[in-house]
C-alpha cells in the first residue's frame, strides 16, 4: 500500500472549522495591526467620488472573503464562476495611492495581499537577475525579442513591481498578463492604462489555451497573429516557444487542473527561458527524500501539524497545498534556484520560491549529451577539454565528436559523480541535478543527503582558513600550466592560488558548508563592487547583504549554497551580531579567547597590543599582561586540553592530538622532568610553541591577519589576507578568472580517484593526514592515489602537528621523497600562523607499478561509478 507522506487528515476528524476560525482570528488582528497606521490620502473632487475610504474598510473586505465568506463557486459550473465569486467583491475596489513605494500604483486588493503573499518581490528580483546576468553575458541583439508571461497575473502587481529592477516598457518587448478573472484582468487594464505601459497586454484566458504564436509575429505554430486558432484537436504544441520569462505568483495553488497547466509551459517557454514561481505549499521529507533534482532540501520539510493545518484552512477558499503541485513543476522543468521559507508575519505559513528551465538543455553548437560529457571531462581533468577560444561552429563541432569518442571508452573509474547522476536521471526520465542547470559550473554535483555531509549539520567550522598563503605562495611559485587540488577550508587559500592564475584549481571539502563559503567568496568577486565585497568579507556584516544575495549574487551561486545563504543571511545583517567571523566552529575558541580576557580582566591589554607600534611594545603586552592569562594552567586544564573543545573549537581530531601527545613525551622536557607527560601538559606547550613565537616575530596589528581577527572580529585596510586586497579584486572580478576551478564536496580519495592520471601538478593537502589512524592502510591508499594522479615532479605540501609525521615514511614508500620546509623546533614561526610544528613538501619521483586484479577489484568495488557509453542518445535511454 503506497504512503502518502503524512499529508493526509485523520479520518473521521473535521478540522476546518476549527482551523478556520483560529486562524482567521489571529490574521485579522495581526493584518489589522499592521495596516490601520496606514492611511489613504484623501482627494476631493468628482473625479474621485468613487475613492474607497481608507485601508480599514479594504482589510476588513479581505478577512471577510478569506476567512468566513463561503466559497462554493458561483451559478456558472467553472473555474471562472468560482474565481469571480472569491475576487469580485474584492477586486472592486480599485482606487491606486503611492502606499509601498515612489511610483507605484497599488490597490487596497494589492495592499491586503502584501501581507499574505510573501516572496513575490524575491521572485521577481532573483528572476531579473538571471535575466540580466544572460543579456550581459551574450548582448543584445537588434533583432532579438524578449517576451514575459505572467501567468495568472491577477491585478498585475508583478509587472509594475518588476519595475524596481529593469525598466519594464524597455526591457520587454511585449508582456502578456493572463488570468481567467475578468474582475482582476479589469484592475490590471487600468494599472497599465494609467502607468502607459503600451507593452503590457491583459489577456483573459483559461492559461491552458494561451499560445504566443496568436499574438506574436514570427513565431512557429499554426494560429494566425491575433486570431485564436480555429481548433485545438488537430495541432501538436511545440517543445518550446518563445517566452524568456514565465512568472506564476500563488496562481498555482489556485488551479485545478495544474497538470495541464504546467504541461502548456513548456510550449510557451523558449529554449533557454526562465520560470519563476512563487506560492504555499506543505510537505513531509517523506515525500521528496531520495530525490537529487531538487535543488537543495533546506527548511522543505513541514511537521505534522503544520502540514495538516494549513492544508485544511486553505481548502476553505479552494487553495491546494498538496504536494504533487510543486513535486510535478520540479519534475516537469530543471531546477535553477529554490528556497523554502516561513511568512513570519502570519503564523510561519509555509511558502517556496522556485527557478527553473526547460528538463532538456538545449544547445545550438551541440547535443545534451555532448554537454553532459564536457561537463564530466572538466570535473576528471580529462586531456581533452574544450578550448574556449574556437573560432568556427565547424571547429566545434569537430572538437565535441572527438570529445564524445574519448568520453566514450574513458575507463569507468574516470568518471565524475555527476556524469554518474546524470545518466541515472535520465535513464528514469527525470530532470538533471541542479547543478547541471547552473550558469557556472564551479560546484560538483554531490549528493547532500549522505550522512557524511549531513553530520556537520549545516555549519562550517572555520570562517577563515588557518594556513598561511603568503608562505604557500613562496613554496608553491604556481604557474600558469599547474592543475592544483587543495582542500577548501574557508576558501581564503584557494583564492590566494587562483591570484596566480593555474589552469586549474580543485578544491575539495567533505563539509558542505566550508564550499557554501567559498562559492560566496567567487559569486562576490563576480558581482560585487569592492567596496560590498569588503564589507561582507572584510568586516563581516553588511546590513544589505540579503538584498545582494538575492539581486547580485544568485546568478553566481549554486542552488545549494543560495539556500544556505538566504537562511544564514542574518549573519551579515543582524546589526547585535558579530559578523562571519563569530561563527562555524571556530567561534568557541575565539569566544573563549574573549571570555578569558574579561574574566582575568585583560580586555584592555587586549587593545593595547592591536596599538603597539613596534614588537617591542607588543611583546611587553603580551609578556605582562596578556600570557599570565591565556597561557594559565587553570585554563588548560579546564576548557583548551579537553578533547571537546579541541575537536568542536578547534578542529582537532583524536589522531591528531594523539602525535601533538606523543611529541611531547619524546620532547626533552618531558625527559628532563620539566613537564608531566600528560594532555594537559602537552597541550599547554603545544599553546606556548605556537604562541610566543608568533608574538615575538610577527606584528600581529600590521601583519598578522589571522590573530587580528581572531582579536576583534574583522580584518583592517591595512592588515588582511591578499584576496581581500583591492588589487585582488581588480585581478579576480575580471570575466573567467574563475573558469578553471572546480569545487568538489566529497573526500580527497573519492577526488583524485576520478581524475585522470598524471594531470595534477600540485596537491595541498593541509593537515589532513594528521587525521588518519596510524593503524589503519587508509593514508597509505590516498598517498598511492596521489601518486597516480600527479604527474612526474608533480608535490604534494603538507602540514602537521608533528615534527616527524609518521606518514612521511608511506610517501617515501610510494614513489615520492619528502622534504621539511618548516620546522618550528628551534622556537621560529615556520608562517604568520605557526598552528603547526612542521611544514613538508613531497615530490613525487616515481610512478607506483600497476595495481594488482586483487586491488582493482577493491578500488572498484570503493569507487563503484556508472556505465560507459556506446553511441546513444542519452535522452532516449
Amino acid at each position: 500500500m503506497a504512503f502518502l507522506g503524512g499529508n493526509n487528515l485523520p479520518i473521521g476528524f473535521d478540522i476546518h472549522p476549527i482551523f478556520a476560525g483560529i486562524t482567521g482570528g489571529l490574521l485579522f488582528f495581526a493584518g489589522l495591526i499592521q495596516l490601520s497606521n496606514k492611511r489613504v490620502p484623501q482627494k476631493s473632487g468628482p473625479e474621485h467620488q468613487h475613492d474607497e475610504p481608507g485601508l480599514i474598510r479594504a482589510l476588513f473586505l479581505f478577512c471577510y472573503s478569506c476567512f468566513f465568506k463561503p466559497h462554493s463557486g458561483s451559478n456558472k459550473a467553472s473555474q471562472q464562476g468560482a474565481l469571480e465569486s472569491f475576487y469580485a467583491s474584492q477586486a472592486s475596489v480599485v482606487q491606486f495611492s503611492k502606499l509601498d513605494y515612489p511610483g507605484s500604483n497599488m490597490s487596497s486588493y494589492d495592499v491586503t495581499r502584501k501581507l499574505l503573499l510573501r516572496g513575490r518581490e524575491d521572485m521577481l528580483a532573483l528572476a531579473a537577475a538571471q535575466l540580466l546576468h544572460k543579456a550581459e553575458k551574450e548582448g543584445r541583439r537588434a533583432n532579438n525579442k524578449r517576451i514575459w508571461v505572467d501567468v495568472g497575473g491577477g491585478t498585475g502587481w508583478n509587472i509594475e513591481a518588476m519595475a524596481q529592477h529593469v525598466n519594464v516598457p524597455e526591457f520587454f518587448n511585449a508582456v502578456y498578463l493572463v488570468d481567467l478573472s475578468p474582475s482582476l484582468c479589469a484592475v490590471a487594464e487600468k494599472r497599465f492604462s494609467r502607468l502607459g505601459w503600451n507593452n503590457v497586454k491583459i489577456i483573459c484566458q483559461d492559461a491552458r489555451k494561451f499560445r504566443l504564436e496568436d499574438y506574436e509575429d514570427g513565431l512557429s505554430g499554426p494560429g494566425t497573429p491575433g486570431l485564436s486558432a480555429p481548433s485545438y484537436f488537430d495541432q501538436k504544441r511545440p517543445e518550446h516557444g518563445g517566452a524568456d520569462l514565465i512568472t506564476m505568483s500563488y496562481s498555482l495553488s489556485m488551479i485545478p487542473d495544474y497538470y495541464s497547466v504546467i504541461d502548456t509551459l513548456t510550449s510557451l517557454l523558449s529554449p533557454d527561458g526562465l520560470l519563476g514561481v512563487v506560492d504555499f505549499y506543505t510537505q513531509s521529507k517523506v515525500d521528496y527524500t531520495y530525490r537529487n533534482w531538487t535543488g537543495g532540501l533546506i527548511g522543505r520539510h513541514g511537521n505534522y501539524f503544520s502540514r495538516t493545518f494549513w492544508r485544511a484552512w486553505f481548502d476553505l477558499d479552494r487553495v491546494s497545498l498538496e504536494p504533487a503541485r510543486r513535486d510535478y513543476l520540479e519534475y516537469r522543468f530543471g531546477t535553477v534556484l529554490t528556497a523554502n521559507l516561513r511568512n513570519t508575519s502570519l503564523g510561519y505559513i509555509p511558502y517556496y520560491i522556485w527557478l527553473g528551465c526547460h528538463k532538456k538543455p538545449f544547445s545550438s553548437s551541440s547535443l545534451p549529451n555532448e554537454i553532459i560529457e564536457r561537463i564530466d571531462a572538466l570535473a576528471t581533468e580529462s586531456p581533452y577539454l574544450l578550448p574556449s577560444d574556437i573560432s568556427t561552429k565547424k571547429q566545434q563541432n569537430a572538437i565535441t565528436a572527438k570529445l564524445t569518442r574519448v568520453i566514450e571508452h574513458t575507463a569507468p573509474e574516470f568518471r565524475s559523480k555527476a556524469f554518474d547522476a546524470a545518466m541515472q536521471n535520465l535513464s528514469a526520465n527525470l530532470p538533471l541535478p541542479s547543478f547541471f542547470y547552473q550558469n557556472h559550473h564551479w560546484r560538483i554535483y554531490y549528493d547532500d543527503q549522505l550522512q557524511k555531509h549531513t553530520q556537520f549539520n549545516d555549519e562550517y567550522i572555520y570562517a577563515f582558513t588557518w594556513e598561511d598563503s603568503r608562505v604557500d605562495r613562496e613554496i608553491l611559485k604556481l604557474g600558469r600550466d599547474d592543475v592544483v587540488l587543495a582542500i577548501t577550508s574557508a576558501g581564503d587559500n584557494i583564492l590566494s592560488y587562483a591570484m596566480q592564475s593555474p589552469a586549474r584549481i580543485h578544491a575539495i571539502d567533505l563539509n558542505p558548508s566550508q564550499n557554501h563559503l567559498l562559492e560566496l567568496k567567487v559569486a562576490g568577486f563576480t558581482a560585487l563592487a569592492y567596496s560590498d565585497f569588503w564589507k561582507i568579507f572584510g568586516e563581516g556584516k553588511h546590513e544589505d547583504f540579503r538584498e545582494l544575495l538575492v539581486t547580485k549574487l544568485s546568478p553566481h551561486l549554486s542552488s545549494r549554497a543560495f539556500q544556505y545563504w538566504l537562511s544564514n543571511a542574518s549573519i551579515f545583517t543582524n546589526p547585535k551580531g558579530r559578523g562571519l567571523y563569530d561563527t562555524g566552529g571556530s567561534r568557541y575558541a575565539i569566544r573563549a579567547f574573549r571570555w578569558i580576557s574579561y574574566l582575568f580582566n585583560c580586555r584592555k591589554a587586549v587593545n593595547e597590543i592591536l596599538a603597539s607600534k613596534t614588537l617591542i611594545e607588543q611583546r611587553e603586552v603580551w609578556k605582562n599582561k596578556i600570557r599570565p592569562a591565556l597561557l594559565s594552567p587553570l585554563v588548560s586544564n579546564l576548557l583548551v586540553s579537553t578533547e571537546a573543545f579541541l575537536w568542536k573549537a578547534l578542529g582537532v581530531p583524536k589522531n591528531q592530538l594523539a602525535m601533538i601527545e606523543a611529541d611531547h613525551q619524546r620532547s626533552e622536557t618531558v625527559k628532563g622532568n620539566l613537564a608531566k607527560d600528560t594532555r594537559a601538559h602537552a597541550i599547554w606547550h603545544y599553546m606556548v610553541n605556537t604562541l610566543d613565537p608568533v608574538v615575538e616575530k610577527t606584528h600581529i596589528a600590521a601583519d598578522n591577519p589571522y590573530y587580528l581577527v581572531c582579536m576583534t572580529g574583522q580584518f583592517s585596510k591595512k592588515c588582511h589576507p591578499d584576496y581581500l586586497s583591492r588589487s585582488a579584486h581588480n585581478k579576480l572580478s575580471q570575466p573567467g578568472q574563475f573558469d578553471g576551478l572546480r569545487i568538489h564536496t566529497d573526500e580527497i580519495d573519492e577526488v583524485i580517484a576520478r581524475i585522470m592520471p598524471g594531470t595534477l601538478t600540485v596537491a595541498i593537502v593541509m593537515d589532513s593526514m594528521d587525521w588518519f589512524d596510524p593503524e589503519s592502510s587508509a593514508a597509505g591508499r590516498q598517498i598511492a592515489k596521489l601518486n597516480r594522479a600527479l604527474k612526474m615532479g608533480g608535490r604534494v605540501l603538507l602540514r602537521s602537528s608533528a615534527l616527524e609525521p609518521w606518514y612521511v615514511k608511506e610517501f617515501e614508500k610510494k614513489g615520492f621523497v619528502g622534504r621539511r620546509v618548516g620546522n618550528r623546533r628551534a622556537g621560529e614561526c615556520i608562517d604568520r600562523v605557526n598552528m603547526y610544528a612542521s611544514c613538508w613538501v613531497c615530490t613525487k619521483e616515481e610512478n607506483l607499478p600497476p595495481p594488482t586484479p586483487e586491488s582493482t577489484e577493491e578500488r572498484e568495488r570503493e569507487n563503484r561509478v556508472g556505465m560507459g557509453g556506446g553511441e546513444v542518445d542519452v535522452w532516449t535511454l
